[in-house]
């Protein structure tokens, strides 16, 4: 498969293509606005799937135009100059109820775990707590604020890396006023014998893992 490499001019701004395999551009833009958790002007789009603006901003137009055609259960819109995936009108109240729904389920484990490190931790970014349990949190943070759990809290001085604390929702759903509140971990820890034969650096995460959840869950 050949490759696209270069340069080209928008207005005053100059973006180059990444020497990625062109693969057929409506595709290849639906793969890219499937996994972004933000909107995108048409240059990034161009630059990630090594298209001509002009030639982005054609095919957007059109996919817009197709699903719109089609009834789809979710539109692509430009709004604010970033274009991006949105429920179709007549389908919000089908989506509000399974979102309401979702709220009531059980925490799956990987999601009590994050919980915890940031119930403990605040404020903290995701690349501490994915340190912290030893794997990528991105979904599940994701997860804990739509579920009204966590929010953002400002940004790191030194790194810039979003924060995250919990909310008074959280402080209402375990029944504390304050997170002074929260349990002591220590009585939840486990005993130093288990981990004896451990590297210091797992011992360390295995702490938090385990007493932090614990905690969490006796509160």
């Amino acid at each position: 498969m050949s490759q696209q490499n270069g340069t080209f001019t928008e207005g005053d701004r100059d973006v180059e293509t990444l020497a990625v395999p062109v693969a057929d551009l409506r595709p290849a833009l639906e793969a890219v606005l499937m996994v972004a958790d933000q909107p995108l002007d048409h240059l990034s789009l161009a630059s990630a799937v090594g298209y001509p603006a002009g030639r982005v901003l054609a095919a957007l137009e059109g996919l817009a135009a197709e699903y719109a055609e089609q009834g789809r259960g979710f539109d692509l819109r430009n709004v604010a100059g970033g274009w991006r995936y949105y429920t179709g009108e007549e389908y919000v109240a089908v989506v509000e109820k399974f979102v309401l729904e979702g709220q009531q389920a059980r925490l799956t484990q990987a999601a009590l775990e994050t919980l915890a490190i940031v119930a403990y931790k605040q404020p903290v970014s995701r690349a501490r707590v994915s340190a912290i349990r030893g794997v990528n949190v991105d979904g599940v943070i994701r997860t804990l604020v739509a579920r009204g759990l966590v929010e953002e809290c400002g940004t790191d001085a030194e790194t810039t890396a979003l924060l995250y604390r919990t909310t008074s929702y959280f402080l209402e759903r375990i029944g504390v006023t304050s997170t002074d509140d929260l349990p002591e971990l220590a009585p939840f820890l486990p005993d130093l014998s288990d981990f004896e034969d451990f590297p210091s650096t797992e011992l360390r995460t295995s702490f938090d893992r385990t007493g932090e959840s614990a905690a969490l869950e006796h509160a």
